[in-house]
């Protein structure tokens, strides 16, 4: 049995994997906690921080789950695993501060980079991130690249990444696209047990 604390940054996402966890009761595997950590990085590497300093025992375990956009490729309702993440929106010469910049990677087994940045992302920054970064496929975020950064500096605490496939801005997608999504998909059961199959 793993102690692994999950990460869950929207009111909605808390309400869901709780909900999940409950149901699930004594056929789960692993013990949980969950941390609500509000939008965006800060918050979430704030939040994630003190749970980490102030646990009575270590966690073997991250899981940041929840909601993303994604590239053409994905479909609503899809729940991925990426392997890597980096900041989309940190603009700073190659090599010059690498512990920002540079990719890290998540024990996700979907070979596909989350993309973290502090702002919604929309038809036009999407095909910009994707020629910048050279990528023709990836989901996009905006806590993972912090929570990494801050599992490194709390002892190197592995981290892993499941979301569900909530907007294809490039489809016509827009935030209210996400809204009415968020609204319908509420069972995260699908999130856990990716979760439990995996670790």
């Amino acid at each position: 049995m793993k102690n692994i604390l999950i990460v869950a940054p929207t009111e909605r996402e808390n309400k869901n994997i709780r909900l999940a966890i409950e149901r699930k009761g004594e056929q789960l595997r692993n013990r949980y906690t969950v941390a609500f950590s509000g939008i965006g990085k800060a918050a979430a590497a704030a939040t994630l921080t003190r749970h980490l300093m102030q646990a009575e025992q270590p966690y073997d375990l991250v899981a940041v789950i929840g909601y993303a956009a994604g590239t053409l490729g994905f479909k609503q309702g899809e729940v991925v695993m990426p392997n890597r993440v980096q900041y989309h929106d940190a603009d700073i010469p190659e090599g010059f501060i690498p512990e920002i910049s540079d990719p890290r990677n998540l024990l996700g087994t979907d070979n596909i980079t989350v993309f973290t940045g502090d702002s919604f992302v929309n038809a036009r920054s999407v095909a910009d991130i994707k020629a910048r970064f050279g990528v023709e496929k990836a989901i996009f975020d905006m806590e993972i690249g912090a929570i990494a950064i801050a599992c490194e500096m709390c002892g190197n605490t592995p981290l892993v990444a499941v979301k569900v496939i909530s907007d294809v801005p490039e489809d016509g997608h827009t935030e209210l696209s996400y809204d009415e999504f968020a609204n319908t998909w509420t069972d995260f059961t699908p999130i856990l047990d990716k979760v439990e199959k995996s670790f």
